[in-house]
């Protein structure tokens, strides 16, 4: 008989410390956020990314959010991002009143055009926000001299790009600051979290006040001042050491994790070309100097009649395939909140109708990557 299970969207993956480093953490009773699984996750965050500080957070919302107390954001300020991205990007700007402006995707990446960014700037514009979709690298070079050009600062949303690279180069280095996410869909994860990269080390200690509800706490746990007070504005971004712990066993198996995501993204690119090629199905677009994290696989159907038909016929074979972003443009809070960019956002407006991501999750089995290439195929 046929296997008719149904094979999830994602399943999350442990890597095998995890149990252990749990116990860890509660043995030595320091469940509070700062504590050794915590420092150990920002240590090798830094690490895979190169830069000079990072912050474990509970969030990547939470970390986009003290990326907008550290630049200053206030309200009648202009932030330049993709449409075409998760919600979270633009409310950490809307919170601070600042006006999120909604720029189109190329239609080859899905990344935020860099060749429309000069035309939405104002004498409004403070910032740049930069997502990359999938995990395959925006235009940064380009994007990199438009903002200094005018003196804008450039955040890097990551959540999809830890252990991508951008002519060779790691994503989450060429930013002020970028944000990292370790929810459950993520490569690695510890069901919620995240995390503020700072390439800049001025960044550093203002960060440590604003994620301590705005006080200097940890300052004065490393004995630098007497008490600690209420210093700046703040709020707590801080996670436990539990979640530090699990996430520092999924940190420590990232090779593994990694090569079984690639082995699944490249059997699906190899498996569908010809169907794909054959019926007008476009699979993803990686440039040749950018490397991908296999975060996910989407294909991009002819029309929305044929993308929801493709979903059906996928969840009738116990599939379970998703769509993604809506235009943020188009949303109640993107009209309320935020603008298009000068031409608007056609391509954005297009490819959400189109687009379909397939299962992708480290632990996935032989049987199941094969009865989604055949669901696939059959369609």
């Amino acid at each position: 008989m046929p296997d008719t299970t149904v094979i999830p969207f994602n399943r999350p993956y442990v890597a095998g410390a995890e149990e252990e480093y749990l116990g860890r953490a509660m043995a030595g009773g320091a469940l509070e956020g700062d504590g050794p699984f915590t420092r150990r996750a920002n240590t090798l965050i830094a690490e895979l990314i190169g830069a000079s500080s990072v912050l474990l957070t509970t969030s990547c919302t939470h970390a986009l959010e003290m990326s907008a107390l550290l630049l200053g954001i206030a309200p009648g300020d202009e932030v330049i991002m993709p449409s075409f991205t998760f919600v979270s990007t633009a409310t950490a700007f809307a919170l601070r009143g600042a006006v999120p402006v909604f720029a189109d995707c190329r239609p080859d990446t899905l990344n935020l055009d860099e060749r429309l960014i000069e035309a939405a700037i104002t004498d409004r514009t403070r910032a740049i926000v930069v997502m990359h979709y999938a995990g395959v690298a925006c235009e940064m070079d380009a994007i990199m001299a438009v903002a200094a050009r005018y003196g804008l600062a450039v955040v890097e949303d990551n959540a999809h790009g830890l252990c991508a690279r951008y002519r060779g180069r790691a994503l989450g280095s060429f930013g002020a600051m970028a944000t990292q996410s370790f929810h459950a869909t993520k490569n690695v994860q510890c069901g919620e979290g995240g995390a503020l990269v700072m390439n800049a080390p001025g960044l550093v200690e203002r960060a440590e006040i604003i994620r301590e509800k705005g006080t200097n706490r940890a300052q004065f746990f490393r004995g630098m001042v007497d008490k600690y007070r209420w210093i700046d504005i703040g709020s707590s971004y801080l996670p436990s050491d539990l979640l530090a712990a699990f996430l520092v066993a999924q940190l420590e198996a990232i090779d593994d994790i990694q090569a079984r995501r690639h082995r699944i993204w490249a059997a699906y690119d190899k498996w569908v070309a010809d169907w794909a090629g054959e019926r007008g199905v476009r699979r993803p677009t990686v440039p040749a100097d950018r490397d991908h994290p296999a975060h996910l696989y989407y294909l991009l159907l002819p029309d929305l009649a044929h993308r929801q038909a493709f979903l059906r016929h996928l969840g009738e074979r116990g599939v379970r395939a998703a769509f993604h972003y809506q235009p943020l443009h188009t949303t109640p809070g993107g009209l309320r909140y935020g603008r298009e960019a000068p031409g608007g956002c056609p391509v954005t407006e297009d490819v959400a109708d189109r687009l379909v991501r397939l299962p992708l999750f480290a632990a996935m089995s032989d049987d199941e990557l094969g009865r989604i290439v055949e669901a696939v195929i059959s369609y």
